[in-house]
């Protein structure tokens, strides 16, 4: 059997699916960066042993190709170039910029969700891979309200930031990529930790904040009676009702994987997201109960009663950023999702849940460490 090539092999949904691949016997190659001080190798024999600590067992390795997406020819040697192009048949496309700013079309987003899945889709071409997974996200579907199907994409809707916006344009390259003759797409909804444990590898979205409040609450000195901070200064810009669709990675991977092993499941876009959504009023309350905060404001300004201080106008300042997280989802239709695998549904995420996973991360100090891999203790040349 050919090896499969993965992107974004380092990144949280990245992690899950090499192991979850491997587990099912897939034969992996992935795609990675240098760090400042890290070969790819070691980058990704650290999150291997990551997982065989965590399971009790040593799981297969994958191939390492040093490279990036945007590079042309993803920046591969020539002998990568031709390994690749002799043993993988196959691709999942997963690397991709999660940015919700942008400062031009030539900044991220931009240059790794358009631009890298282009020069991606152009090395697939000549090295003649024409089995194509592309992981893109339900949040194609931008501004849009009612029922989103699985089978629609770009409808001419508006979008609430550059990173929605751009992965419709990536997705429009890899559907128009007339070469590829088997293309399936995944759209996973908002990602969280793992379902069971609460761990991450990386903090997005919900995690940053959680992290810009755990900030705040720490430079606050003053306490009520009860031993919390008062934050009734600081609002998060939203009603309590809107409705927010999270996944667990765990979830998202062990689908992906299940679809990815199984032909007969291939040529169909996949809505992975949840049963049931979110409140974002819940999401304020576990920030609340985690940390330490009463009075986390919602609404507009009603609940401002005097002058923000220093540290809150910088709270207000990053959560700018994340405004168009609070927006009201629509409800994504997910039927070739259940259809595909009835039995693995995705696990309700609630209040305990997200307990657990800011709690997590706040013991993790919001920064992941992987194990430190003597360089030479890897193989720097594929197998």
């Amino acid at each position: 059997m050919d090896h499969l090539l993965l992107t974004g092999a380092t990144g949280l949904l990245g992690r899950y699916l090499m192991k979850d691949l491997l587990k099912n016997g897939v034969k992996l190659a992935v795609l990675a960066r240098p760090s400042r001080r890290t070969s790819p190798e070691a980058r990704v024999e650290a999150a291997m042993r990551v997982w065989d600590n965590i399971l009790g067992e040593q799981l297969p390795r994958p191939v390492v190709l040093k490279g990036d997406i945007n590079s042309p020819d993803l920046g591969l040697s020539n002998t990568d170039i031709k390994w690749a192009s002799e043993n993988c048949s196959s691709m999942i496309h997963n690397a991709a910029s999660l940015s919700f700013v942008s400062t031009g079309r030539d900044s991220e987003p931009w240059r790794s969700n358009v631009d890298g899945t282009a020069t991606v889709l152009e090395f697939c071409q000549q090295a003649g891979i024409k089995e194509f997974f592309h992981v893109s996200t339900a949040y194609v579907a931008g501004l849009r309200e009612g029922r989103i199907l699985e089978s629609e994409l770009d409808v001419g809707q508006e979008f609430a930031n550059p990173y929605e916006e751009s992965k419709v344009m990536a997705e429009k390259l890899v559907r128009e990529a007339n070469f590829i003759n088997d293309l399936t797409v995944f759209r996973p909804a908002i990602i969280v930790g793992d379902s069971q444990t609460g761990l991450t590898f990386t903090y997005h979205n919900f995690y940053a904040m959680v992290q810009l409040a755990y900030t705040i609450a720490r430079s606050m000195h003053e306490t009520h009676f009860s031993g919390k901070v008062d934050a009734s200064n600081i609002n998060v810009k939203s009603s309590g009702d809107e409705r927010k669709n999270l996944v667990p990675v765990d979830w998202v991977s062990e689908v992906m994987a299940t679809i990815v092993t199984d032909k007969t499941l291939h040529g169909k876009t996949y809505h992975l997201t949840p049963r049931l959504p979110v409140p974002s009023r819940l999401i304020r309350d576990v920030i609340e109960e985690v940390i330490g905060l009463y009075g986390l404001g919602l609404e507009t300004d009603e609940n401002q009663t005097s002058e923000p201080t220093e540290m809150e106008k910088v709270f207000f300042k990053h959560m700018e950023v994340y405004e168009s997280y609070w927006k009201d989802d629509p409800e994504f239709d997910s039927t070739n999702t259940q259809t595909a695998v009835p039995q693995n549904l995705c696990p309700h995420v609630d209040r305990d849940m997200l307990t657990l996973m800011a709690k997590d991360a706040i013991a993790r100090s919001f920064n992941w460490r992987d194990p430190k891999v003597n360089e030479s203790e890897v193989a720097l040349v594929p197998a």
